[in-house]
């Protein structure tokens, strides 16, 4: 369904941006959404991957908002776009095809935040610990059903809190672990392992002790060609039986198919996901869905109304620049060229 947003202004050059995507109008409600007066914005709450359906959504835009990765941007769709000329969104964006961007003079802004914490995203993974050791939903679940106490949940104090990513959230949620008393061991590259050591956190010495030592395991790597399927079946395998898997980062950071696999084996004893191969995920029959060892939630890891606040100023405001001139944030700086020659 599409929202429209504000009315034109006198002496602003007023373009037509569409955010998709939205799928409770959220961001028509947060403060930064006035950096966007005086343009002609258009919103849809509802998503869709029908070119079709996207081509006519999007025939008179000239900006495009993007919510992470949810809705993909291919050469296909993207030539049937003549008005777009900025790709505007924040984070990694392995859903759009930045070379197909860059030959048809779209500009694609998107601020990485690598030095700034997400502690919404932090959160959620500490919430998640909490809630798996402590069967949280299997004891709501009980009461909701007219029983009382439905298990023994574990403490959490004295085990060890493993760390795949020392960065800006992994860094936070290593720090909840010590604040909890957990031991909290760190892997990831050389720089990630140096800077937790300093932090005073011990660094795993190599992969294989690290997966194997692990109570807790929380992965916080961002999903790139290098890190793609980097947790394999036989790191899942060396785990303890007791052990649980945190992800709340990108599915695709284990290898396909591998954790239903390994948890059906017993090999984690479980795990709690915020992030799936296909999302949004709506299939009730899906493994994950229907393992007791699981806990799922709906990829709300920055679904805050600070996070999103915080993220689409960058958003909105590379908009503005953009406005000007002077695009910032550029991942293609080659399409600037081409959209000149374009008459952009």
């Amino acid at each position: 369904m599409a929202i429209d947003g504000t009315a034109a202004r006198a002496g602003v050059r007023v373009m037509k941006i569409t955010i998709l995507d939205d799928y409770f109008d959220t961001l028509r409600h947060l403060p930064c959404f006035a950096k966007l007066a005086g343009h002609d914005v258009a919103v849809f709450t509802d998503h869709t991957q029908d070119d079709d359906v996207l081509a006519e959504r999007l025939r008179e835009t000239e900006v495009l908002v993007l919510i992470r990765e949810r809705t993909k941007i291919d050469a296909a769709l993207l030539g049937r776009l003549p008005k777009l000329r900025l790709i505007s969104q924040r984070s990694v964006y392995p859903h759009i095809d930045i070379d197909a961007c860059t030959r048809h003079g779209v500009i694609v802004s998107s601020n990485l935040h690598a030095d700034t914490p997400s502690y919404a995203a932090a959160e959620l993974s500490w919430a998640l610990v909490l809630a798996a050791a402590r069967q949280i939903p299997r004891q709501v679940a009980s009461m909701k059903a007219g029983h009382w106490q439905a298990g023994l949940g574990h403490t959490l104090r004295g085990k060890t809190l493993g760390v795949f990513g020392y960065g800006r959230i992994g860094s936070v949620v290593a720090s909840y672990g010590k604040a909890f008393g957990l031991h909290v061991v760190v892997f990831g590259g050389e720089d990630s392992r140096a800077r937790a050591v300093v932090d005073g956190y011990e660094a795993a010495r190599d992969k294989q002790a690290f997966f194997a030592g692990c109570d807790v395991l929380s992965l916080h790597l961002r999903l790139t060609p290098a890190t793609r399927g980097i947790v394999t079946a036989e790191d899942l395998a060396a785990m303890k039986p007791t052990a649980l898997v945190v992800n709340t980062s990108r599915a695709g950071l284990v290898a396909p198919g591998a954790l239903v696999e390994a948890l059906a084996a017993g090999r984690p004893g479980g795990a709690a996901l915020d992030v799936f191969d296909i999302e949004p995920l709506r299939a009730p029959d899906d493994p994950l869905l229907n393992m007791d060892n699981v806990i799922c939630t709906p990829h709300i890891g920055y679904v805050t109304e600070e996070e999103y606040d915080l993220q689409f100023t960058d958003v909105f405001d590379q908009i503005l620049a953009y406005a000007e001139g002077r695009p910032t944030n550029v991942v293609n700086p080659d399409a600037l060229l081409r959209l000149q020659n374009r008459g952009g």
